[in-house]
């Protein structure tokens, strides 16, 4: 039977390639693919652009010049003495360690005490690159004697005492205040050296009738991953590095009684690094706080050595920093200050704890035991 050209779909066949084609597909692809390789060859050999035609800009940058009168802190030390005509020393840098002759000037023996407020003793202070540092004056009258907090007849005045140091000072402008606001006079404060304002909260400290302690940072034992900040005396720099460290701590503020180590429990495990600073703070008639943080301290065989004046503390009162333990510290402090007639606490400069102890303090004494400053327990030898 025909086939009915109605009912036939209305389609034809499919179109391919035609196969005239297929021989030129291969060598036109290569050689597509060998212009390519070419072209980056050329490039690469013939235009010098380490950037690989990376699109680039190009700016010109000036050298800022220097501002008129600008010099560095050691330039200053020299035109300021070489006009007086004194002698020189060398000065080595904390951070390079690079040596400089500089002319430095002494402090004159007949200078009298200046301030008011804060009643700072210009006899007890001597030029350095970063500023005037503590010193022993002519008469032999050492920081620690000069600005430490009379105890009231204590000479005359038997009895179990406690000395409390609250450390980490300055940091928190919050917890400075209240600590000056809510705690007694006796007790001793520490401030953080790169505290901002720090002499202000130190005049204003004194001025309430606290006596204080300059933290120092000192290296710990994951240093650099736990870093006490700039400065910091480490173990790996020679002595006269760490001694130039010390003395730009030392210039920081004045009126301090001593000084207190910040973190450093590598360090103070060290002797042959604590030494040469102990026996520099001898020489300064400072006193050495350890905070007792480190089991490993040899600080008090290099103070002994040093003939340094020297105290550690006896308890952590706010090693778990919540009230009840920080209570439960308090009356150890008063038992063991029962059992040997004193006792030293520390303490971090936190809420809870100024608000423990201010409310402690006003009752202690109800139970025979005198708050005093740290320097009225403080082994204080004398050198020769």
């Amino acid at each position: 039977m025909a086939p009915d050209d109605l009912n036939t779909p209305l389609t034809r066949p499919a179109q391919r390639p035609s196969a005239r084609w297929k021989p030129l597909l291969l060598p036109l692809i290569t050689l597509a693919l060998a212009a390519t390789v070419v072209t980056g060859l050329g490039w690469a050999i013939f235009v010098d652009d380490p950037l690989g035609g990376e699109p680039i800009a190009t700016a010109t940058i000036q050298k800022p010049q220097p501002k008129a009168g600008a010099s560095t802190a050691i330039d200053s030390a020299k035109q300021s003495a070489a006009a007086i005509g004194e002698q020189t020393v060398t000065i080595i840098d904390g951070k390079s360690g690079a040596r400089t002759q500089v002319p430095v000037k002494g402090s004159d023996p007949t200078d009298k005490p200046v301030g008011t407020g804060s009643s700072l003793d210009s006899r007890l202070m001597e030029d350095s690159p970063h500023g005037p540092i503590p010193r022993v004056g002519p008469d032999g009258a050492r920081p620690l004697d000069v600005y430490s907090r009379a105890d009231g007849g204590a000479a005359a005045r038997k009895g179990p005492r406690i000395a409390i140091v609250v450390s980490g000072l300055g940091i928190s402008e919050s917890a400075t205040t209240e600590s000056i606001v809510k705690l007694p006079g006796a007790i001793t404060f520490a401030f953080a050296p790169h505290t901002a304002d720090l002499t202000r909260w130190t005049a204003k400290a004194r001025d309430d009738g606290h006596e204080f302690l300059l933290q120092l940072p000192m290296e710990p034992f994951d240093y650099p991953d736990n870093d006490p900040g700039p400065q910091t005396l480490l173990t790996s720099l020679p002595k006269d590095q760490n001694i130039d460290r010390l003395y730009w701590f030392l210039s920081r503020s004045h009126g301090y009684v001593g000084i207190a180590n910040f973190m450093g429990a590598r360090f103070t495990a060290n002797e042959g690094a604590m030494a040469p600073v102990l026996a520099e703070l001898a020489k300064r008639g400072l006193l050495y706080f350890d905070d007792g943080t480190s089991t490993r301290s040899i600080a008090r065989r290099a103070a002994d050595a040093a003939k340094a004046p020297y105290l550690k503390a006896d308890i952590v009162i706010d090693a778990k920093a919540n009230w009840s333990d920080i209570d439960i510290a308090l009356e150890r402090l008063e038992r063991l200050a029962l059992e040997r007639e004193h006792a030293v606490g520390v303490a971090s400069a936190l809420p809870v704890s100024i608000e423990r102890i201010a409310r402690w303090a006003k009752t202690v004494e109800s139970r025979g035991i005198r708050i005093v400053p740290l320097s009225a327990i403080a082994i204080r030898p004398r050198q020769s």
